[in-house]
């Protein structure tokens, strides 16, 4: 039997079939027979996530009401089903995997692949089939091959899946659950809004909820110190005495302490230069290239995630979703041997300092599942490149850049430590000459004008020597406290990293900084987009603040554990330990069930104690919990039809019923009362209002015939005609 390969999206099974000869049918393509596969294969992949879990009222009619009588949802088992739109390609997946004997996952090469694979592969029902893994870091021609060539076995694959599986469950409940209390609560207390609840976004809003505390709630006091500006024989410099206190009188005492005037004379006591280096900087991961991208170029996590995607799919970077900063020697090899040819690229040759791996950049022990984000072999031709949307091409000149930096020189420069004692107070300055630029050179950008006072003040220091007698302008200087700054959006990615430098108890930081703080390299970016879509936070010009909706939230979770970086962090500790063979499903459920019932008990009481200071806007009702239904479907026989976006549709859609009435028939909007009637006596009463081509009004019928809405005219009358 032919083995059937199954990608986890069309443009992936695209770039695997272009390393074979290949026909292509509907839903899938057929590999010609070659060296790696003599009978050939069939590739077909998902579409995302083709498999889903099912919705609480499949298992119980009465969670279908959001009603806390009802909680908590906890189903005694977990079932999955065909995702809406995706019945046809699952069906083909289906008849390929059962009519083999061997299935290749080559969905991607990460925890979230092992779960789509294997939701695809039990939904079929197949059973007993070999399974073998492939996994690559890249999609060139001769990784693909040289993949599919050493095939891994299955087993740390199902540990990953059952880890996965288990974190989709957990977020399930957590959602369900969680969002139905509060949203039922809050509504008691005149909110009328839905508000989402997740294991990971409700911790990330809670941490930006309270950076805006600390900005609103922060009092600027002023402070005082003394500076001066002193001028010897070869040029001038500013020194400041290490005095920073909150009076001014306090300072004048220090001032008059020293017999120190405005003018009073000053002696350089120490000239200390010391030559400094800086090495290149690491390989990028997934989440330093989403944090510098949006301080260079404003873009988000989210959009450098899908474009850092595309150029993996063009075959021109590795694989992204990373979160390692090192590589392997065997890559270091084939970029070390196309130096060269990487220069070309971005135009900037410089003279090799060595092609001998180091430890900051080559490292397997620090290579667990993909190493670091680089070039892949494939040297891009011009037209290539000039196809690439401008962000695109900065983000894979920032890859090769990063690369380049391991073969160039360290950054050198001298830093000159002055002290200048006037009546024995002593005054400090320090200065930075550039002696080589190395490294640095490859990110030379334009810089702001404040940038160029920056290095300019740091850069130019006169030529001083010890004893040397120097005039001064002696003066108090004012300052303010300034309160800390907003989250930018690529701040918040390392704030998700490193949020146990936010957390008090020393158990707690050391397990977020285990498990690298909230979320994982593949998924921060979308957490901030899905609170940014339940309204929670807005970004604007780059600065990530809290809604009115997010503060309510925040408020009402003010205290337990779902405001906590470090349950998610202990969740994540028990999650890996299942993705190593040393947790279970069950235990970690039951775990979730426990946490659950907790907030059940002690929530509700919670809010009715706590003072919520928001008002939000009034606002269209909105609708939340299952879709309403209509009537039976008049079609399948099986499902309902219930209101959707636009139309109405069977709930049976997934099992492959088609049955659908739009919402708007003829410029006149149809309603519930009509769509009932329709269905179950096969025809509307009188509509009034229907609009012919020709734009005039005219009355009729709706009626159903062979599935299909027609309209049916009220006897002597006829549609309005062009003429």
């Amino acid at each position: 039997m032919k083995p059937v390969i199954l990608a986890e999206k069309p443009s992936q099974a695209k770039a695997y079939a272009d390393a074979f000869s290949v026909r292509k049918q509907d839903g899938f393509m057929e590999i010609h027979p070659c060296p790696t596969f003599p009978e050939g294969a069939y590739i077909t992949w998902g579409v995302g996530h083709l498999v889903e879990l099912k919705e609480p009222h499949t298992y119980n009619p009465s969670w279908k009401r959001w009603s806390l009588a009802t909680l908590p949802i906890l189903p005694d088992r977990y079932e999955f089903q065909v995702a809406q739109g995706k019945f046809k390609q699952f069906q083909v997946v289906k008849k390929l995997i059962k009519g083999t004997d061997t299935v290749i996952n080559a969905c991607d090469v990460d925890r979230e692949g092992s779960n789509i694979f294997y939701s695809i592969y039990y939904q079929t029902g197949a059973k007993g089939q070999t399974i073998q893994r492939l996994w690559i870091n890249s999609l060139e021609v001769d990784e693909v091959l040289k993949g599919f060539a050493n095939l891994r076995d299955n087993r740390k694959d199902l540990l990953l899946y059952e880890e996965a599986k288990s974190r989709q469950i957990s977020d399930w409940l957590v959602g369900m659950n969680g969002s139905r209390l509060y949203t039922l609560l809050l509504k008691a207390k005149g909110f009328d809004e839905v508000f989402p609840i997740g294991r990971v976004q409700s911790p990330t809003v809670y941490l930006i909820y309270q950076r805006q505390m600390e900005i609103e709630n922060f009092v600027s006091e002023p402070f005082y110190e003394i500076e001066a500006t002193f001028t010897s024989e070869h040029g001038s410099y500013k020194g400041k005495a290490k005095a920073k206190e909150p009076k001014r009188e306090i300072i004048r005492a220090l001032l008059a302490d020293h017999d120190i005037l405005p003018n009073s004379p000053g002696i350089v006591t120490s000239v200390a230069a010391k030559e400094k280096r800086t090495a290149p900087p690491q390989l990028h991961s997934l989440s330093t290239l989403q944090a510098n991208a949006n301080k260079l170029w404003k873009t988000s996590p989210a959009n450098v995630l899908k474009l850092m995607q595309g150029l993996y799919e063009k075959k021109l970077v590795t694989y992204p979703r990373t979160d390692s900063r090192h590589i392997t020697p065997n890559e270091f090899a084939y970029l070390a041997a196309q130096v060269s040819d990487y220069q070309k690229v971005i135009n900037h040759p410089f003279p090799v300092a060595s092609l001998t791996p180091k430890k900051r950049y080559v490292d397997s022990a620090k290579v667990q599942e993909h190493y670091a984000i680089i070039p892949t072999k494939k040297i891009p031709s011009d037209a290539v490149l000039n196809r690439l949307t401008p962000l695109e091409r900065n983000l894979y000149e920032e890859v090769v850049r990063t690369t380049l930096a391991m073969f160039h020189t360290d950054y050198l420069y001298t830093e000159t430590k002055i002290t200048t004692e006037v009546n024995k107070l002593k005054f400090f300055t320090t200065g930075k000459t550039e002696r080589d630029k190395g490294w640095k050179a490859l990110f030379v950008r334009a810089q702001s004008d404040k940038d160029k006072d920056k290095d300019k003040e740091e850069a130019t220091l006169p030529p001083l020597h010890e004893n040397e007698s120097v005039e001064s302008a002696i003066g108090i200087k004012e300052g303010k406290t300034q309160p800390p700054k907003p989250y930018t959006e690529g701040q918040l990615i390392a704030m998700m990293k490193t949020c146990g430098k936010l957390v008090d108890d020393k158990n707690e930081t050391d397990i977020l900084k285990e498990i690298e703080g909230l979320g994982t390299e593949a998924t921060r970016s979308g957490i901030i987009e899905t609170i940014k879509r339940h309204g929670y936070i807005s970004v604007t010009k780059n600065i990530v603040a809290i809604t009115d909706k997010g503060r309510v939230l925040c408020q009402a979770i003010e205290g337990n554990l779902l405001s906590s970086p470090s349950m998610t962090a202990k969740w994540e500790t028990y999650l890996r330990k299942i993705g190593n063979g040393e947790g279970t499903q069950d235990r970690f459920l039951g775990s979730i069930g426990r946490f659950l019932q907790k907030l059940l008990q002690e929530v509700p009481d919670q809010l009715k104690k706590q003072k919520i200071d928001i008002k939000l806007p009034p606002s269209a009702k909105r609708k939340y919990g299952p879709p309403q239904e209509v009537a039976p479907c008049p079609a399948c026989k099986q499902g309902t039809i219930v209101v959707r976006n636009e139309f109405y549709g069977c709930s049976n859609y997934n099992n492959g019923c088609k049955m659908t009435i739009p919402g708007i028939f003829l410029k006149k909007k149809v309603t519930v009362p009509q769509v009932k009637l329709l269905c179950t006596q096969g025809k509307t009463n009188t509509i009034k209002g229907f609009t012919a081509q020709n734009g005039s009004k005219f009355d009729a019928m709706l009626a159903l015939e062979n599935g299909k809405v027609k309209v049916e005219l009220i006897p002597e009358q006829q549609i309005p005609s062009e003429q």
